[in-house]
């Protein structure tokens, strides 16, 4: 993760606006849009005859639950990189990339429950949105892992603190983005998000 500043006018705190920062701000927008993109495909095609929602499994429970932790403690980290705290720093990552990787072992178990139950791809498009929603989400995770591999690399090897904070906070808006993209798909596919529209579109009507 490289630390770049933006700003060339007269007054401008060039230190405020890391490139990185915007560039990862451009990326995540983008993120978001596919995603907003997936849930609108998922809105427009469960109104078919041929939809059949499949069974939540109880372990996505405990997979939010590991994302949640793993974004509580790069947050942690981020606090503690401002303060130079270079200790808390890696407990803060280690303990992110331990939940982190948790988290996909848990997604892959709860996938093979699925599959194992008679809830295969091509079964039905229910299952097929499945799928491809948490596999485009758990592919984002792990390319978010690279990242946080290089991070962690460099606060062990004694990187400069600079360095070290801005790479960190780029993991931190990095890991509570697809945190709320996690926690948007959880209510799509428990149905709270179809819900929802419904008892506006009732109030509106």
């Amino acid at each position: 993760l490289e630390q770049g500043l933006a700003g060339d006018f007269v007054g401008f705190d060039r230190s405020a606006l890391p490139t990185a920062k915007i560039g990862l701000g451009v990326f995540l927008a983008v993120v978001g849009c596919l995603f907003s993109l997936f849930t609108s495909a998922y809105f427009m095609r469960m109104g078919l005859p041929d939809w059949q929602p499949l069974p939540l499994p109880r372990l996505l429970w405990l997979n939010t639950g590991l994302l949640v932790l793993s974004s509580v403690a790069l947050q942690c980290a981020v606090v503690a990189a401002r303060k130079g705290q270079i200790d808390n720093v890696r407990l803060g990552l280690a303990t992110a990339g331990f939940t982190t990787l948790a988290f996909l072992v848990g997604q892959l178990m709860a996938w093979r429950q699925l599959t194992g139950d008679g809830y295969l791809l091509a079964s039905n498009p229910a299952n097929s949105f499945f799928y491809l929603i948490t596999g485009m989400h758990g592919l984002h995770i792990l390319g978010g892992l690279v990242g946080l591999g290089r991070t962690s690399i460099g606060a062990w090897d004694g990187a400069r603190p600079e360095r070290v904070r801005l790479s960190v906070e780029l993991c931190g808006m990095y890991w509570h983005f697809l945190l709320f993209v996690w926690l948007c798909i959880f209510a799509l596919l428990a149905g709270w998000a179809a819900t929802f529209i419904d008892i506006c579109q009732r109030l509106l009507t």
